[in-house]
């Protein structure tokens, strides 16, 4: 399966284990990544320039958007002792992979690892981290962040990662007019990352 195929909510694809091991903010990760997942065994480039351009969140309550195996989470939850994280993905193997990797971290008492739909409707953020699921299309896209930007607190952020070739302009553009500016704070090997707020703020 490629990684086309990763928001299927339960990957047909024989399931395969493999370690990525990753530096993110002066903390080394060893985690483990399967198949059916975005990105099985690597750190994808977007993610990794989204680290490179990025100071940690400081702590408060975090959102993984469209997890994966749970890498943004998890180095938010590593770097930042007081955080609190839920990282949601429809993908329910990456859901497990995700829990599991907070276990072997030892942050599995402030990381949660859900279904979107599981998620109380009520929950609010501090902060929004994501390599959101592009290839969901444009519609589905739109649709997904537009459930989760409200959700930031007064004063929250989202950081996003974005490729150019895959519509990061045109997505800025889009996220303004809605009423949450988004400012370009890194271009690197073909990504944007987008540090993005709510207007009035």
């Amino acid at each position: 399966m490629s990684d086309e195929h990763y928001f299927s909510a339960d990957p047909s694809v024989p399931f395969e284990r493999t370690t990525v091991r990753a530096e993110v903010w002066g903390h080394e990760l060893e985690l483990e990544s399967g198949s059916g997942v975005f990105a099985h065994g690597r750190l994808d480039i977007g993610t990794s320039v989204l680290f490179r351009s990025t100071d940690p969140p400081r702590g408060g309550r975090i959102l993984d958007l469209g997890c994966g195996y749970g890498v943004i989470g998890l180095a938010c939850a590593v770097a930042a002792p007081e955080a609190r994280v839920t990282a949601v993905d429809v993908n329910r193997r990456a859901l497990a992979l995700a829990s599991g990797n907070a276990e072997r971290l030892g942050v599995a008492d402030r990381f949660t690892a859900s279904h979107p739909d599981d998620v109380a409707p009520g929950s609010t953020y501090d902060e929004i981290w994501s390599n959101p699921p592009i290839r969901i299309g444009k519609a589905a896209l739109h649709e997904l962040l537009l459930t989760w930007l409200p959700r930031l607190v007064p004063g929250g952020r989202a950081t996003m990662v974005v490729g150019k070739n895959l519509g990061a302009d045109s997505l800025q553009r889009w996220l303004g007019d809605q009423g949450f500016p988004a400012e370009r704070v890194a271009s690197a090997k073909g990504f944007r990352v987008l540090r993005i707020g709510r207007a009035g703020d």
